[in-house]
């Protein structure tokens, strides 16, 4: 059955991304109520899927994979519901190819990390603040790469920058600081509540993770700051986003990576 609900998802995530990239390349119309509908009976299924690999009569399994679908599962069910207010029809491809892979590997490829919330309200709190705030930065990563992208196409005259299906580069930078000014508070009370409730948060098994996550907090400080204050744009926001991004990411999945993947 679990097999079964992951093919349905993937095909429904491929099927949706099939309705967009032609009016990406040919800048044709894109039938938005289908690709909706599409995305969410793709969403829905991921989402059943989801909560069966992850709640076991054991506890909680948040293997690598399983986490790293569900993030995929957040970050498609908040781009799918904006696209009626914002053409995100550069994206929308990306992300659900990422969740049809991510999901089809945590299905099929089964790995273990069980933990047990129960009587640990607080850790639960945590956890899903982090999980949010990496899905928000995950998502202003995505967006400030869309913005680099529409300005090499603006500064090189292309003619693909008239595709009616395209943001305006105005307002993809005003969503990108939005994003990542939530983002960044999200973080920030994913730091407080991890360092008054998680055991042994700055101890070696958790070092890196702490270390990293305060990098990346820094970084993203440094870009509002930047922008906000002293105007910043252009390269320096991108890859400031995107290095904030990759230090998240390792902090949140680095060691994982090693020990669930590579060693067992």
């Amino acid at each position: 059955m679990e097999n079964l609900l992951s093919i349905i998802a993937v095909v429904f995530y491929f099927a949706a991304t099939c309705m967009i990239v032609p009016g990406l390349v040919h800048s044709s119309g894109i039938r938005i109520k289908l690709v909706f509908t599409l995305a969410i009976l793709a969403i829905s299924t991921h989402g059943w899927l989801i909560s069966d690999l992850i709640i076991n009569p054991n506890g909680q399994n948040l293997s690598i994979l399983n986490v790293a679908s569900l993030i995929g599962f957040i970050i498609c069910l908040v781009l799918s519901i904006s696209m009626w207010k914002t053409r995100l029809w550069f994206l929308l491809p990306v992300v659900y190819s990422f969740s049809a892979i991510n999901l089809a590997a945590a299905n099929f490829l089964p790995s273990t990390f069980m933990t047990h919330f129960e009587g640990r309200i607080e850790l639960l709190i945590h956890i899903s603040i982090a999980l949010f705030a990496y899905s928000t930065l995950m998502i202003g990563a995505l967006y400030a790469l869309q913005l680099a992208w529409l300005d090499h196409q603006l500064k090189s005259k292309k003619s693909i920058i008239i595709n009616p299906n395209l943001p305006p580069l105005m307002m993809v930078e005003r969503h990108l600081f939005k994003i990542i000014l939530i983002g960044t508070l999200l973080l920030t009370a994913t730091l407080v509540t991890g360092a008054i409730y998680v055991d042994g948060m700055f101890a070696p098994p958790n070092a890196h993770k702490a270390v990293l996550s305060f990098v990346a907090w820094a970084l993203y400080c440094i870009l509002l700051w930047g922008h906000y204050q002293q105007g910043w744009r252009g390269r320096k926001v991108l890859w400031l986003s995107i290095s904030g991004a990759t230090l998240l990411t390792l902090a949140y999945f680095g060691s994982r990576f090693v020990r669930e993947i590579i060693l067992h």
